[in-house]
């Protein structure tokens, strides 16, 4: 028996010949891509978001103006187009504005940062952290407009299983810092350690497991960031030719 294909339309280019629809009883549907080349070359359009993102510093002093819930929706949305395994889709955006939930979420935080200086942390590991003047005081939680909370959902809604949790759910994370990046907010990414508070605080259900909290906001005015050097292209890059 042949494989079906689909009858030619718009989006099939002239003289090609279109994709190759699976078959079988769970097969799922398949629609044109929607791919639109870019105007200029790659390598321009490459390198202007590689300026764009060059840009983009994690910040500890963010201001409290407001920023709208449209913007933070639209920066999930971008989040969401990540790709998943079996596409799971295994992430929630917990997006809080509230102010005495932001309150409960700091006193909480504070907690564990607490115990994380004073007790867990490695003699090398505060040492490593130094340089950059953290300690357990994390008043940017109250003062950020937003704190979204990444949730991995180990698995679904429905109960059934999801597949690479923390790859799939960091991928998307990245999409959400380029996103609010890209919007003119800055982020913190926040690792409470352990932040099982974060799942309670916010009622959540079981199969949630917090990934990341992130502050997100205008940077304060004045806002200082370490003077950082990332690594070259020939450290983080190897071409096989």
């Amino acid at each position: 028996m042949s494989t079906p294909r689909p009858e030619p339309d718009d989006a099939t280019p002239s003289g090609s010949e279109p994709p190759v629809i699976p078959v079988g009883e769970h097969a799922q549907p398949f629609v044109a891509l929607d791919y639109r080349r870019p105007s200029e070359a790659c390598e321009v359009a490459a390198r202007g978001f590689y300026e764009e993102m060059n840009r983009r510093r994690t910040v500890r002093a963010f201001s409290s103006e407001p920023v709208s819930r449209e913007t933070i929706e639209w920066c999930v949305r971008a989040a969401g187009t990540a790709p998943s395994g079996a596409h799971k889709q295994p992430w929630r955006f917990v997006c809080v504005s509230d102010a005495e939930t932001k309150r409960r979420i700091r006193e909480a935080a504070e907690v564990e940062e607490r115990e994380f200086y004073e007790r867990r942390a490695s003699e090398r590991w505060l040492e490593d952290l130094r340089p950059f003047a953290t300690d357990e005081h994390k008043e940017f939680l109250e003062i950020a407009p937003w704190l979204v909370v990444v949730m991995a959902l180990k698995k679904t809604d429905e109960g059934g299983q999801t597949y690479y949790l923390n790859e799939s759910v960091g991928i998307a994370t990245g999409l959400f810092l380029a996103a609010c990046h890209r919007a003119g907010l800055a982020t913190l990414t926040h690792t409470p350690s352990p932040m099982n508070f974060l799942r309670t605080t916010l009622e959540r259900p079981e199969h949630e497991r917090a990934y990341l909290l992130i502050p997100v906001g205008y940077p304060a005015e004045g806002c200082l960031v370490p003077k950082l050097e990332r690594k070259g292209l020939g450290e983080i890059a190897v071409f096989v030719e």
